[in-house]
Parts: C-alpha cells; structure tokens; sequence
C-alpha cells in the first residue's frame, strides 16, 4: 500500500498558491483494509475514506468508464492493481495530475508542471469529455488564475464545445452548477470564467439570459464601452476589486439582463429595463435554484441600480420609497451588499473604473437619518396602527428633504 498526495495540493505548492486542503490516493489497497487502519468510509461511487485523526481525504486509486450521461454515469474500477498513473489519467487538467511520494518526489506523467510554468490549462485525455462539469471547473481554474497568466488551451476549448454540442449539460443537476458558478464569483477574476464559458457556447446554454447581452449596444454617454455584454464583465471584475460576496456579484451578473429584451429598433436606449430584467432574474434563480440571499439581492439590485446612481437627485419622499424597497430599514446589511453591486456596475465602465461614487456614503447617511426616527418619539402622540406609520414615515421624508446637497 502506497500513499501520494495529489492535485490541488501540489499544484498550489508548486505555483506558491496558497494550500487550504490536501487530497491523497491509496495504491495497494481494499476497502476492509482501510478500515482496519481506523479510517472512515465516507464515499458512495467509490471508496473515499476519512484519516482517523486529520479527517482529510484518502481515495482509492480508481479508473472509470463512462456508462451514462451527466458527471456521475461512470462505472469505477478500484481494483488494488490500479496503478498512480491510471489514477492520475482520469482526471481533468494536467496541473490536477500530479502527485507526490512519502518523499516529495514529483510524480508527474502528463506534463503538469510544463503546463504550469507555461500557464496553460490543458486536458489530461479525449477522456476529458466524458464529464460535463469539467466545462465548468476548468472555466472556473481560468477565473482563479487569470492573474497569474493562465489561459485554456485551444484544444481543450475545441473539447469543451464538444461537450455543450453533445447537450451533456443539460444533465448536469442544478444545485451542481450553482455551487461551480458560486466558487467561480468567489475567484479573482470572475468575469474570466464566463469569457471561457461564452468561448466554449456553454454560457448560451447555463445562461442564456447573460448571453444575449453581447452585442446589445448602449447609450455612449453613460457606457463609453457600448457593449452590455462587455459592461457585465468590466462590472464583475469592479465588484471583485471591492472584494464583494458572492451575492453581490451574482447580483451584478444579473443586474441589466432586460437590456437582452430591448427590441431592436429602441437601441441604444432600454427604457424599463429593470421591470423586464427582475422577471428574468426571478426565472435564472429558480432555474439554478439560487439561494434566497443571493435571489433577493439579485432582485434588488435589478430592479432599483438606477435609482441608486440617480440618489443625489431624489427627493425626500422618493428616497423613503427607496429605502423600503429595497427592505433596507429591516435589512442593512443586504442594503450596503445592495450599494456595493451598484457601484461595481457604475465603476464596470471603460475609462470610469476610479470613478467616485458618493450615492453609496449619501445612502447610508439616509438609512441612518431614517433608522433615528422611531415609534417612540410619538409616545406622546396617542397614535397607533397605520396613523402611526403614516406619521413615522413623514417624519423620515422631512428628515431625508433635509438631508438632500443643496
């Protein structure tokens, strides 16, 4: 029985990537043998077990042969005579097949460490097509290491195209393409992972809404880069800079898909856009059944980006309106996650990425000058009910007519 570390582990160390966990293959062994040493059996296709006292992975070495659809129709073999090397040869890119001994010997059959010191992102084998979520996680590696150089290979795109022709998508569950498309808008460059997704014709197919803002044009005076597709992508990375959550930048991935629905003869101009995108917004979401943190401030975020930019402008009455829109009394934090969206979109504009954006401190001067009027400071009233609420919330638009710049 041999034991190598493999994958992510080694290729981070390799790059003087961060580590953050560490995967092992067993060559040699049988299950009932793993047992006896005190590990635990956790994996269902195939024998996965948990270290007694560390609980990091150790797999056994496998070979697998594709027998259905989707990125679990696969028969395992995990035979003990199953070699590192056929072990590594199932996997999806070279810099994932790579391994180390006891010793920290590199064992590295198909050219891992070439691939990353020329950061290229190759296929292991004609076996890469075989599973359509390595349409996703290889888009999702460009997305990691687009900083440092990285780029898919040709034809590793040519296979990826392969698989989106083939209609392997279409298999894939959606909780699996959220949690990809989740760990992707984490990344530094998120907006790699869907120029890879579009040069493959996947993004037509996951995200058809997203698609059709290519070549969608827009007003120059406020979109100097005219493209909506273009702009979605400049937004993306200006949201990663800020260092915003995933729900932010789902939200700003989504925030102008209903310029996608503006016909033809009103371009540049999309009047109502944000009432035909919030429908669309609502349909991704239950599509990839998205999380409600990330569905509300998708909505959000569609439905009320213009009136965010256009705050210094608003009247008192309208801000209140505003702020209860966007459920901001009740909700602050997902108000400033709301303002953050905002500005990436403002800032994802070619030549106005250092653009100031004062809305976002004015807002939250106003949710704060809004929060300090209570039910309280009417105890003396003898209001109640909705005569109650009525006067609060005069109360906040004086407060918020006087809060507007002169």
């Amino acid at each position: 029985m041999k034991i190598y570390l493999v994958g992510g582990a080694v290729r981070d160390a390799l790059l003087n990537y961060p580590v953050t966990e560490h995967d092992w293959v067993v060559v040699g062994a049988r299950p009932a043998e793993m047992l006896q040493l005190g590990y635990q059996q956790v994996g269902k296709d195939f024998p996965v077990f948990l270290h007694p006292r560390t609980k990091e992975e150790y797999a056994l070495a496998r070979t697998e042969r594709k027998r259905g659809h989707g990125y679990t129709g696969f028969a395992v073999d995990c035979d003990p005579s199953v070699s590192l090397e056929e072990d590594l040869r199932r996997r999806d890119l070279t810099i994932n097949a790579m391994a180390q001994d006891a010793e920290r010997n590199l064992i590295d059959p198909y050219g891992g460490q070439a691939d990353l010191e020329q950061r290229i992102l190759r296929h292991v084998s004609e076996a890469f097509v075989e599973d359509p979520l390595r349409v996703l996680r290889t888009a999702r590696f460009a997305a990691r290491y687009a900083h440092l150089g990285f780029t898919v290979a040709p034809q590793t795109v040519a296979l990826m195209a392969d698989i989106v022709a083939q209609g392997e998508l279409a298999h894939l569950p959606a909780e699996r393409v959220w949690v990809e498309l989740e760990k992707a808008l984490g990344e530094r460059n998120p907006e790699v992972f869907i120029k890879v997704l579009r040069d493959c014709g996947a993004l037509q197919k996951l995200l058809p809404e997203v698609e059709a803002l290519f070549g969608v044009p827009q007003p120059d005076a406020h979109h100097p880069e005219i493209d909506t597709g273009t702009h979605i992508l400049m937004a993306l990375q200006q949201a990663a800079l800020l260092a915003a959550d995933t729900d932010v930048r789902f939200a700003v991935l989504l925030h102008d898909v209903g310029k996608g629905t503006t016909p033809r003869a009103e371009w540049p101009r999309h009047l109502r856009h944000e009432q035909r995108g919030v429908q669309l917004v609502e349909k991704i979401c239950q599509r990839l059944r998205a999380p409600r943190r990330h569905s509300d401030l998708a909505r959000a975020a569609c439905l009320y980006h213009t009136h965010c930019h256009r705050a210094l402008e608003l009247r008192g009455k309208t801000l209140l309106k505003l702020l209860i829109a966007t459920d901001a009394l009740r909700r602050p934090d997902r108000f400033e996650a709301f303002l953050l969206a905002c500005e990436a979109d403002a800032r994802g504009r070619l030549g106005l990425e250092q653009r100031e954006y004062p809305q976002r401190n004015y807002l939250r001067q106003a949710l704060a000058a809004a929060q300090a009027v209570s039910a309280e400071q009417f105890s003396d009233s003898g209001l109640s009910g909705k005569a109650l609420g009525e006067a609060i919330n005069a109360q906040r638009t004086n407060v918020l007519e006087r809060l507007r710049p002169a």
